[in-house]
């Protein structure tokens, strides 16, 4: 079954579009990162919407764009640091920071805010690939495990699994975290 192309492409994306930018913030955690990301599955969903079979809906199909364009911009960018690291350490380049100021109503809380975030978006990326995955898309998006498990080309069962097993290992990684820091 292919799409039927009873929408237009415009009207597609903006069916979608904040669906797959959310998406793709959860995984990069920087918005500019997230947009240029999702401009990338548009265009992919424009070139491939023919090869659309019909397998799952269509939301899924744009969902695992989404997952798989995030997932390769992690994988690039972790490439570039460990390049990067290697080059400083022979004497080479040059470090890039972000800086991101917040604008902020209450800078001690929104402060405290943004350190618990930062914390947990890090426990997230020491995940496995499938338990991050599954965990983003659960939590983060509200999608239900059969949607998920379109979206990963996997079983309702599986995904059960993979977010039990995410769930126990932030739990590991939070409390190991919180000892550290307050044992201190």
């Amino acid at each position: 079954m292919r799409f039927e192309k009873s929408i237009s492409f415009e009207e597609l994306v903006k069916l979608h579009q904040d669906q797959v930018l959310n998406t793709c913030f959860r995984f990069v955690n920087n918005k500019e990162d997230a947009e240029d990301l999702a401009q990338d599955v548009f265009m992919e969903v424009y070139h491939s919407i023919d090869s659309f079979r019909g397998d799952a809906k269509l939301s899924s199909w744009i969902y695992r764009i989404a997952v798989n364009k995030s997932l390769d911009f992690i994988r690039k960018k972790k490439r570039k640091k460990r390049f990067a690291f290697v080059l400083s350490l022979a004497g080479f380049g040059d470090e890039e920071q972000e800086l991101q100021l917040p604008v902020t109503s209450n800078p001690h809380t929104d402060l405290e805010q943004k350190e618990r975030t930062q914390i947990l978006n890090k426990a997230i990326d020491l995940l496995s690939e499938n338990q991050k995955v599954a965990i983003t898309l659960s939590k983060y998006e509200g999608l239900s495990n059969k949607e998920i498990a379109e979206i990963m080309g996997t079983s309702v069962s599986a995904v059960d699994s993979l977010i039990h097993r995410a769930k126990n290992n932030l739990q590991k990684k939070l409390h190991k975290f919180m000892r550290s820091t307050y044992e201190k």
